[in-house]
């Protein structure tokens, strides 16, 4: 057996041995026990964890690379370093001849002073699954550290095609790394940390803190922004912000994520419409729909507000000189409220003498103060004439809101 140990073996234990299982790795459990695992790394740098990796070499073989590894006992036992310093092949038995089996390939370490099996040594060892028409993996034994799951088909055998490699394994290896170093995550489940303030960086990328009670992102743990590769994470707090991959920033506010800086918001019609009415009415005549906008009031409170039409204004049938003025002006509403009514102050207009023909395109610009953060506001464009022998007409109309953050 290739797999060497350190402190198992009565007699025989060489230097060689002993500067082999020089890990130094322990990630702690609580004050006393650390966690098992391999420790991580790879020949180009490019993986997390090649140690103890499986691959198949024969129809019911495989081979189990070299690495090195802690394996921790019952609190009195201790942990056990380990190290392969050559690859190890492990062989299967064939599989039942009704049922599926789920095998465990396993790092065991024996040692008769705690479990009555009169050896003392460390192994890379296959422990049989119980076969079944819906197979579970055999239980994991005392000081083992689980490596791969493999399911081992009704049947199989050197003979009759064997064990389906490419989809029979299910890898099982964790990692570690000394006591305050980052924890590279690769493992099926995620491990509660041992202490506030021990770091992890996750199979996707997340780098995480341990709070007391759960992992958190590092950029929640700080008030960073989180980055687009964890853009799947759940948000940890109101008020944390994201990337996204069309480029505006979101801010998560309690139940779901929304952009951060809303708007500009922008409504227009561009259907010309006309009005013989004198006092403001929303409705033209020629134009099927009325322009309304509705925003949600930024934090500051404030946002400019822009409108503007091109507007005309035209003589009745058998009317003659005539002038009068058009005018363009938006209610501000919240719900059933009216923040802002209407007022000839606030609208935009154009005037027509009385000799005068043609249009003008007109707009203004104002600033809404006082808003209620959050709180969803509506914009509604009024219109009327000076006189009511005069049709003010209006086209190309819009409404702009642009919230100041």
């Amino acid at each position: 057996m290739n797999l060497r140990s350190s402190w198992v073996a009565e007699t025989g234990q060489t230097r060689e041995d002993t500067r082999l299982n020089q890990i130094g790795a322990t990630t702690l459990v609580n004050p006393v026990k650390v966690r098992s695992g391999i420790l991580p790394g790879s020949y180009d740098g490019k993986y997390r964890l090649s140690g103890f990796w499986m691959t198949s070499a024969s129809a019911m073989t495989a081979t189990v690379t070299e690495g090195r590894a802690v394996i921790q006992g019952d609190v009195a036992q201790g942990a056990y370093p380990v190290s392969l310093p050559t690859p190890e092949q492990v062989t299967f038995a064939p599989g039942d001849a009704q049922y599926g089996r789920v095998d465990l390939v396993v790092l065991r370490v024996y040692d008769k002073l705690y479990d009555g099996s009169n050896r003392n040594e460390a192994v890379v060892e296959v422990v049989r699954g119980v076969p079944a028409q819906t197979p579970v993996a055999a239980a994991v034994p005392d000081r083992s550290l689980p490596l791969y799951e493999v399911l081992v088909p009704a049947g199989a055998s050197a003979g009759n095609g064997g064990i389906p490699w490419n989809t029979a394994l299910k890898d099982l290896r964790s990692s570690i790394v000394a006591v305050g170093g980052i924890l590279p995550v690769q493992a099926p489940v995620v491990a509660p940390g041992a202490y506030p303030g021990q770091y992890q960086d996750t199979e996707n990328g997340q780098f995480q803190r341990w709070d007391g009670g759960q992992w958190v992102s590092y950029s929640s743990a700080v008030g960073g922004i989180v980055p687009l590769s964890a853009a799947t994470l759940q948000a940890s707090y109101p008020g944390q912000y994201r990337a996204t991959g069309a480029g505006p920033l979101q801010r998560w506010d309690g139940a779901k994520w929304a952009p951060a800086y809303p708007g500009p918001y922008f409504a227009d019609n561009l259907d010309a419409g006309y009005t013989l009415s004198t006092t403001y009415a929303t409705a033209l005549t020629e134009r099927a729909s009325v322009l309304a906008l509705s925003f949600t009031a930024p934090e500051s409170r404030t946002a400019l507000l822009t409108f503007g039409s091109r507007m005309s204004l035209v003589l009745n049938s058998g009317t003659t000189n005539v002038a009068g003025t058009a005018f363009m002006c938006l209610r501000l509403t919240q719900d059933t409220t009216v923040v802002r009514d209407l007022n000839d102050e606030l609208a935009v207009l154009a005037s027509k003498g009385a000799d005068a023909t043609g249009g003008i395109s007109t707009s203004t610009t104002q600033r809404l103060t006082g808003l209620t953060p959050g709180a969803t506001y509506t914009l509604t464009s009024y219109y009327r004439t000076s006189n009511a022998n005069l049709r003010a007409w209006f086209d190309n109309s819009f409404i702009q809101v642009t919230p100041q953050y």
